[in-house]
């Protein structure tokens, strides 16, 4: 090779070299899981404020929902429902709103939201899940069924495929009105956490698990009795907090947060995450 063609091959090579599409740092993208039931579904009905999404804020759909143009596994705009096709508003929206708000530009929010209306804790419990799936009603077998008949797995198996994009920095849960009285809770919720910390490699120090408080007394709450235990969960899983449902409006069941009462808890969710991130 003479000295000319080298050094067109050398030069040629620092051009294409240069011209490499740098790769994005996983950590600017910050992914999010999120469980539970009706609430964390999201049971009111969107406004159109409500439509009004920032980019940064993506949802992975959890399911193929045609009449959306969603397919499992993907990324879309984070426009309500957040979890199954035909859910309505729930706290992850304003959750990821809250978080995009007040996070660098750079940083953009992903959330996998997997929830069946009506079900116990134990729906997610990794080794047990099939004697409570099997026991459940028809219209809730028909809801899991959209999980694949597993919706730990389903949450396992969609988380995996958003590593491969960003980082897992939180666990959001709104769940309990289903478990009244059951003092056990709190370690089904250990257990479940633990689980999802091996199954993704996570570091349990760095991934808090945030959990919602149900509908308080202040809005006639039919469960707001079981606020107690999930306010002991901190005692039984150290990197947890609560979320107060106090001031969140509720709708006349007794059950479920208004559109109004899902942001401001969403909102709460967020500021709590951001306060433990940063």
């Amino acid at each position: 090779m003479n000295i000319k063609t080298l050094l067109f091959t050398l030069t040629l090579g620092a051009l294409l070299s240069s011209c490499a599409l740098k790769q994005p740092d996983k950590s600017d993208f910050q992914i999010y899981l999120c469980f539970g039931q009706s609430n964390m579904a999201g049971a009111a009905k969107t406004e159109a404020q409500d439509s009004i999404v920032d980019s940064r804020f993506v949802m992975m759909s959890t399911m193929d929902c045609s009449d959306l143009n969603r397919e499992k596994g993907k990324w879309y705009p984070a426009t309500p429902p957040l979890a199954d096709c035909n859910a309505g508003l729930s706290p992850v929206d304003y959750f990821g709103r809250t978080m995009v708000e007040n996070l660098p530009k750079k940083i953009k929010v992903g959330v996998i939201n997997v929830a069946v209306g009506g079900c116990k804790i134990e729906l997610f419990d990794k080794d047990n899940y099939q004697a409570y799936a099997d026991s459940a009603p028809d219209w809730m077998q028909g809801w899991i069924a959209n999980y694949g008949g597993n919706p730990y797995e389903r949450l396992v198996e969609m988380a995996k495929v958003a590593q491969k994009d960003g980082v897992i920095k939180g666990i959001l849960l709104h769940q309990g009105e289903s478990n009244p009285n059951d003092t056990l809770w709190t370690g089904k919720v250990k257990a479940i956490y633990d689980n999802l910390m091996v199954d993704l490699n996570l570091n349990p120090g760095e991934v808090p698990l945030l959990a919602g408080e149900t509908l308080s007394a202040e809005y006639d709450g039919k469960c707001a009795a079981f606020n107690q235990f999930i306010n002991q969960l901190p005692e039984v899983l150290p990197n947890s907090y609560v979320i107060s449902s106090q001031g969140c409006p509720g709708q006349p069941d007794g059950l479920h947060f208004t559109a109004e009462g899902y942001r401001i808890l969403g909102k709460r969710y967020g500021d709590k995450m951001l306060s433990l991130i940063n």
